[in-house]
């Protein structure tokens, strides 16, 4: 990172900032009119993720539209299994698809050549920090191992991942293997975006919410903390964001148990309980997606009572999860005027 003033990492290393920064998870997808048009031009989508041309310019394009205070690299948390050749496709209508894997397919996965298969995402890294503003921080971020590995267990995307849990009690250890395989090289892909040019870095675990208290301590923070813990020895400058959405208490000591700088809170977290959470650290979330595609005033009032009760200490302002494909890009001009116009 050069001189910039860049205010998610001052958050990030603790300090509170008034207004809070600002960026929404999904900010560049199927809302804005211009990334449709991208996208239709790309062919699939992983020619999207794949292609730094066009992943500059999907990720550019919410910045252009809106400032938000930082740009996150648009790909996809099932770049990896793709680059472990799991024949990754995405079907319209469908969503993410790959051939499942079993334990022989576990015993059978290899490490090498991950990196260099992810070669064009580090590209786009180096593109997007040449072109941003100064001032923008950089996201880059992947999938945490539990919610990674779900998708290649059961093939698909499922509403509760049954066929994951299922495996993981069936077969412990091919399980084990699977999650600290993909903590090594999460780790390692996370390390090569921070080299490229990643001011700070997002580990998204999608499906922590579905654990019980002993599995998300053993699916959930083990592997997190084997990541970060690799990030670290390597990198120890490093400014990492984990997000466990559904997590609920579990959220108590994830912080101290994984090391993460922040922690990312979905909507269902009571702000009461987030306060509690922000005496140890940084916070990003919690607004209800639903509140963006509603806009007006429940989406003022759900801004308000996040500045309210977490505006007072550090703060990245951001929504429980990603925005949806039917908000209107002017509710997220709105957001973004309150949530800088509030303490102005």
């Amino acid at each position: 990172m050069t001189g910039a003033y860049r205010k998610i990492v001052e958050v990030l290393e603790g300090k509170t900032v008034s207004p809070p920064p600002v960026w929404l998870m999904r900010q560049a997808g199927r809302y804005l009119p211009e990334y449709r048009e991208t996208r239709a031009a790309a062919g699939s989508f992983l020619d999207l993720c794949y292609t730094p041309d066009l992943a500059v310019e999907v990720t550019l394009q919410p910045i252009r539209r809106y400032g938000f205070d930082a740009a996150i690299l648009f790909s996809d948390i099932l770049v990896i299994p793709d680059a472990l050749h799991r024949n990754v496709r995405f079907v319209q209508g469908e969503g993410p698809q790959m051939d499942p894997i079993d334990v022989a397919g576990i015993q059978g996965l290899k490490s090498e050549g991950v990196i260099a298969h992810l070669a064009p995402v580090m590209e786009t890294v180096r593109r997007l920090r040449r072109e941003l503003p100064e001032e923008t921080t950089l996201l880059g971020f992947c999938g945490a191992p539990w919610t990674v590995a779900t998708y290649m267990i059961a093939g698909h995307g499922t509403p509760d991942q049954a066929p994951a849990r299922l495996f993981a009690y069936r077969h412990p250890e091919a399980f084990e293997k699977l999650l600290s395989l993909l903590a090594e090289i999460s780790a390692e892909y996370l390390v090569a975006q921070i080299d490229a040019g990643a001011d700070a870095v997002q580990i998204f675990d999608s499906w922590a919410g579905v654990l019980g208290e002993k599995e998300f301590e053993a699916y959930a923070v083990k592997p997190v903390a084997r990541m970060i813990e690799i990030i670290r020895r390597q990198r120890p400058q490093a400014k990492i964001i984990a997000f466990a959405k559904g997590a609920g208490l579990n959220l108590k000591s994830y912080r101290q148990k994984t090391g993460a700088d922040a922690i990312g809170l979905d909507w269902s977290v009571p702000l009461s309980f987030a306060v509690e959470l922000q005496k140890d650290g940084p916070v990003q979330g919690n607004l209800d997606p639903m509140r963006v595609v509603a806009g007006g005033k429940s989406l003022e009032d759900g801004i308000d009572a996040i500045l309210d009760k977490l505006g007072n200490g550090p703060l990245i302002f951001n929504l429980g999860h990603g925005i949806t494909p039917e908000a209107n890009p002017d509710h997220v001009r709105q957001l973004i005027e309150r949530v800088r116009g509030a303490n102005a």
